[in-house]
């Protein structure tokens, strides 16, 4: 699963989101490091409803214009725990390796031994 669409996935755990809230959610989960376009976004929405991991929650109208809400749905949710499993076995493999290139200094779950100044290449 790309990040973009596990981001999606995630903005839509806790409740249905019209396209803007997405983006929106999208941008603060990822603390700005994903910016998402409406293009984009209304692409992967479309492709992840064909999955059956989102779908139409409502639809309202909104200053003339049709607003519609997405939500994710069962399977949706079903393979974000995947995902997140996933994610964490791998973050999890990766605090071990470098645990080991820093000699089992780093702590899991902090980065207490990445001070800056006291670990060097």
């Amino acid at each position: 699963m790309q990040e973009p669409t596990f981001l999606i996935l995630t903005a839509l755990a806790a409740q249905p989101l019209h396209g803007y809230g997405v983006i929106r959610a999208v941008d603060e989960l990822s603390a700005g490091e994903v910016k998402l376009r409406p293009g984009t976004l209304y692409g992967a929405l479309d492709r992840l409803a064909e999955q059956g991991l989102v779908t139409v929650d409502r639809e309202e109208a909104v200053e003339g214009r049709l607003r519609r809400y997405y939500r994710l749905s069962d399977t949706g949710a079903a393979a974000l725990q995947v995902q997140i499993e996933r994610l964490r076995r791998h973050a999890t493999a990766a605090e071990i390796q470098l645990g080991k290139r820093l000699g089992g200094a780093l702590t899991f779950g902090t980065a207490s031994a990445l001070t800056f100044g006291t670990v060097t290449g």
